[in-house]
């Protein structure tokens, strides 16, 4: 399986996760820091897995088809792409400039098609596959200096839900995880204590739990809040 944003946060919770519970799985590994990803990629085949490190800049396109082709040529059609590397950068509307802008839709939104478009034709080709997508509970609403955020996020539980028609005939499951405030390296700072936020390795649960589904069923969306709500 294939985890973008993996070398940190949920991203290397899922991928963690996935190494104790399908001992043997092959994971390819991607995201923009090598060392991070390294550190992670051993963790998972000391848990069990057979991990492999692709560092890329998944915002540009170039990079994204030549890491595709090479992980695709190395280990085949991956059984679950899991589109979770993001960034959160605050603020308003007279605010927020226009790089600032770009970069967040550029991680958030763009990377995940970019990928997408190179990994979901293999999945029709073999007749099975799994996306995943990490949303938010900013895909459903708004938030007081989120523009940029919450406007990636909206763009990105559009991008799964139109895959997910698109493919639901051609054995293709597609799920989109939208979690609220997470224990990630977005929140260091902020002064929130650990129980307002939630666990990543919550999330990666989620995640798993939806991918061991039959293939007769697809989990379309998981919301999953703070106990004491969002914040």
């Amino acid at each position: 399986m294939l985890i973008t944003g993996a070398s940190q946060g949920i991203g290397e919770a899922i991928a963690r996760t996935f190494s104790t519970a399908l001992p043997g799985a092959t994971l390819s590994l991607l995201a923009r820091n090598t060392e991070r990803l390294q550190t992670v990629a051993d963790a998972c085949n000391k848990e069990g897995a057979d991990a492999h490190i692709y560092p890329c800049d998944l915002t540009n396109p170039d990079a994204v088809k030549k890491t595709c082709d090479e992980l695709l040529s190395e280990s085949g059609t991956p059984t679950a792409l899991i589109n979770n590397a993001g960034t959160f950068q605050p603020g308003g509307i007279s605010d927020t400039t226009i790089e600032q802008y770009r970069f967040q839709m550029d991680v958030n939104l763009t990377s995940a098609f970019l990928i997408s478009s190179q990994i979901v034709p293999e999945m029709i080709s073999a007749g099975s596959g799994h996306v995943i997508f990490m949303a938010s509970v900013a895909s459903m609403r708004g938030y007081p200096r989120g523009i940029a955020y919450c406007a990636s996020k909206h763009g990105l539980l559009g991008l799964a839900r139109a895959i997910r028609e698109e493919t639901k005939e051609d054995g293709v499951r597609v799920t989109a995880i939208l979690p609220g405030a997470t224990r990630t390296a977005s929140w260091d700072g902020s002064g929130f204590p650990d129980e307002r936020l939630m666990p990543p390795e919550d999330i990666a649960a989620a995640v798993l739990a939806a991918f061991q589904m039959s293939e007769r069923t697809v989990v379309e969306e998981i919301l999953l809040r703070p106990q004491l709500g969002d914040i």
